[in-house]
């Protein structure tokens, strides 16, 4: 059984290959849409693709990673992004409506300032979690096992199992 630094590391590369998995595959299929969740496994990808297309964008993501290309590991449309931001406005807003005031509007005027205060900042959140929380661009020791193809409803999902060496 792998140690939990071990599973971490293992989820941060593979959600790493995913970002570049769709990275590769938005360029090869513009106007695809795609949706992605990694494990410490692999990670699934759902979308109208075909499962050659998948491979193969598969292995040019670790390809490209493993030659210096790191920017792949991370991608503007991934759902760290809003969390990140989700965070950083809720905890902001929080914050200023916490603090004592002499009426009820005086608190909502604080908490819309506090938004407008911190928006830079949430925008820089999720690109910053991303390179330094869920991803990493070192993924050597990461190697594709195989990709299936299954049909959940009207989606096709494909399964991306990734080994790691020790």
């Amino acid at each position: 059984m792998p140690s939990p630094s071990a599973v971490v590391r293992n989820v941060r590369q593979n959600h790493a290959l995913e970002h570049a998995t769709v990275h590769i595959l938005s360029r090869m299929h513009a106007g695809v849409r795609m949706l992605g969740r990694s494990d410490a496994r692999g990670f699934i990808l759902m979308g109208a693709l075909e499962t050659d297309a998948v491979r193969c964008a598969v292995e040019e993501g670790l390809a490209r990673l493993n030659g210096n290309e790191p920017w792949l590991a991370t991608h503007p449309l991934c759902g760290t992004n809003l969390a990140a931001a989700a965070l950083v406005l809720g905890g902001a807003a929080w914050a200023a409506v916490s603090l004592p005031a002499r009426s009820r509007g005086l608190r909502l005027l604080r908490g819309a300032l506090a938004l407008g205060a911190v928006w830079p900042l949430a925008q820089q959140a999720g690109p910053l979690a991303q390179q330094h929380l869920t991803t990493t661009p070192e993924v050597r020791g990461a190697h594709l096992v195989e990709v299936r193809a299954e049909r959940r409803g009207p989606l096709l999902v494909h399964r991306v199992i990734v080994a790691h060496d020790l």
